[in-house]
């Protein structure tokens, strides 16, 4: 699937025009990963947003010596968009449960893009911090229970 296709196919990128989604597609890179093999790590430095272009990723956290599944992703889905937002470490794990072709985003292509394209890059960080926040309401409940209480 063409770069472009993927993007079209993921939630970050509804709304965008043909245009915004060849400018964001002529930095992506299309990567394949076998059934098992790690797309990041845990921990790991975070420098790319990833697209499930075909295939399942499987995510997971440690705990202890201990491997917590978190959830599965599929086609259309994203993954690592907190990479283009800041620099961090990898909050979880994703592997191939399948094989995987994944559209990776740079973080370090995406910041050059900023400089030359920046409604672009800006609609794109605008559906990140959307997407989060609605995570975050989503599992509102959840995220209450880790705050301190008065």
């Amino acid at each position: 699937m063409p770069p472009q296709d993927a993007l079209r196919s993921c939630a970050l990128f509804k709304g965008f025009t043909e245009t915004g989604l060849q400018i964001l597609a002529g930095i992506a890179v299309e990567r394949t990963y076998p059934r098992g093999t790690p797309l990041f790590v845990e921990n790991m430095l975070a420098e790319s947003l990833f697209i499930i272009a075909d295939g399942r990723v499987g995510i997971t956290v440690r705990n202890g010596a201990d491997e917590l599944p978190l959830g599965e992703l599929q086609r259309g889905d994203s993954l690592g968009e907190l990479a283009l937002v800041q620099q961090g470490q990898r909050l979880c794990s994703a592997m191939a449960l399948t094989p995987v072709t994944a559209v990776e985003l740079r973080s370090v292509d995406f910041q050059r893009l900023m400089t030359q394209k920046p409604q672009a890059c800006l609609k794109l960080l605008m559906a990140i911090v959307s997407q989060f926040g609605a995570r975050l309401q989503a599992n509102r409940e959840a995220f209450k229970a880790l705050l301190p209480r008065p």
